[in-house]
């Protein structure tokens, strides 16, 4: 049974050693209401600095250009150090290079292993701390056994096609299924590497903290568990349904969201050892064993996907409810109401990635069978934000 939750205190200021590291049922189908719809939780912590800056409580976006278009369902995208921006395509299992200038595309390789089902498929990926000098990419993916994380050497030497090293598996045994695989990572503030995964509808999965389902796992780059883990273990946090997004912000807090089942989808602020609550609770309620969501949102407006921080607020992409979301913010709260842009415009909107200062990549997903693709779906946009 769902709990309907307030508030509970709750986050935890993050030492700089340990760094809080961070689908709607029906995932598919038209925008719903407006941002009235969306909610914001009481206090979770202690109140945030006097001179912690606040963001206006209202913001815009500007499309500035679309970068590439004619994607087949994108889904990671991760910025290169010259520029430019690698994407990778759940069901075709592989990862392209865009040139952020011209949109011109060069096919880095094929993803062995990769058996793309449902939502799962080749997911997020991201690169090495040092991948200056190692050129590893990391990649989280749905092979015929489990979801896993691996990593590849990426030889730019080498012809198109060609150019990415046979996948060393960093992780594995996180439970799969046709739907919730979670798929994001992300290299933190402590060069540790954050995973999103879902818990495949396996509800009783994400209370579990012996499994790897609904959970946000923290391991070294070499897949072990991350020193200072709460559990001793690659589990981080847990009570998670199926986490899309992990951003930090510029107090190297994560942020995490994830797809609510019939009522809220929700933002979080990662505590290490949390309970996020599901499926024993959805959303704000004053239930002291679960954390309570920064944000929350009905289920036909949100279906949250990737996020991303920039210009003082957390930026979160909408598949369901086809718009981005603003939420900004004031330590570990939400500090005025989510503001929603961009509604129905580009249909589907997946991943949001920060390109410095005022400046967000977005990929839209309406390729992935569960949109309406246009003429030139799917794209990368370039926005400029406040």
């Amino acid at each position: 049974m769902i709990v309907q939750r307030r508030a509970v205190p709750a986050v935890l200021a993050v030492s700089a050693l340990l760094l809080a590291a961070g689908c709607s049922a029906g995932d598919g189908g038209a925008p719903d209401a407006g941002p009235t719809s969306a909610g914001t939780a009481p206090a979770r912590s202690a109140s945030p600095s006097p001179a912690e800056p606040t963001p206006p409580a209202k913001g815009t976006v500007k499309v500035v250009r679309t970068v590439a278009g004619g994607l087949d369902t994108p889904w990671g995208l991760a910025p290169v150090p010259d520029g430019d921006l690698l994407v990778s395509s759940r069901d075709e299992g592989t990862i392209t290079r865009i040139d952020a200038d011209t949109g011109r595309r060069t096919e880095l390789g094929e993803v062995a292993g990769v058996e793309p089902n449902g939502e799962g498929g080749l997911l997020g990926i991201a690169l090495s701390p040092d991948y200056a000098s190692d050129h590893m990419i990391y990649a989280y993916l749905t092979s015929a056994s489990d979801n896993r994380v691996v990593r590849m050497l990426h030889d730019d030497k080498k012809p198109a096609g060609e150019q990415l090293g046979a996948p060393d598996t960093v992780f594995k045994g996180i439970p799969k299924g046709v739907i919730h695989n979670g798929g994001r990572i992300a290299f933190g503030p402590d060069r540790m590497l954050y995973v999103g995964t879902g818990e495949t509808g396996d509800r009783g999965l994400a209370q579990d903290k012996d499994s790897l389902a609904g959970k946000i796992l923290r391991l070294t780059p070499e897949g072990e568990p991350a020193p200072g883990n709460p559990f001793g273990s690659p589990v981080y946090s847990y009570g998670h349904r199926n986490v899309q997004g992990l951003a930090w912000d510029d107090k190297q807090r994560l942020f995490a969201s994830e797809f609510g089942q019939d009522t809220w989808d929700e933002l979080n602020a990662i505590k290490p050892g949390g309970n996020y609550g599901w499926p024993e609770a959805e959303g704000k309620g004053d239930d002291a064993a679960y954390q309570n969501p920064v944000a929350q949102w009905h289920t036909d407006d949100a279906s949250p996907s990737g996020i991303a921080y920039a210009r003082g607020s957390i930026w979160m992409a909408g598949l369901k409810g086809q718009r981005l979301w603003r939420i900004p913010l004031k330590g570990t709260q939400a500090s005025a109401a989510p503001q929603g842009f961009l509604e129905g415009a580009y249909g589907r909107l997946r991943t949001v990635v920060a390109a410095g200062g005022d400046k967000l990549w977005l990929t839209t997903s309406n390729t992935d069978g569960r949109g309406t693709p246009k003429q030139g779906d799917d794209r990368i946009l370039e926005l400029e934000v406040s």
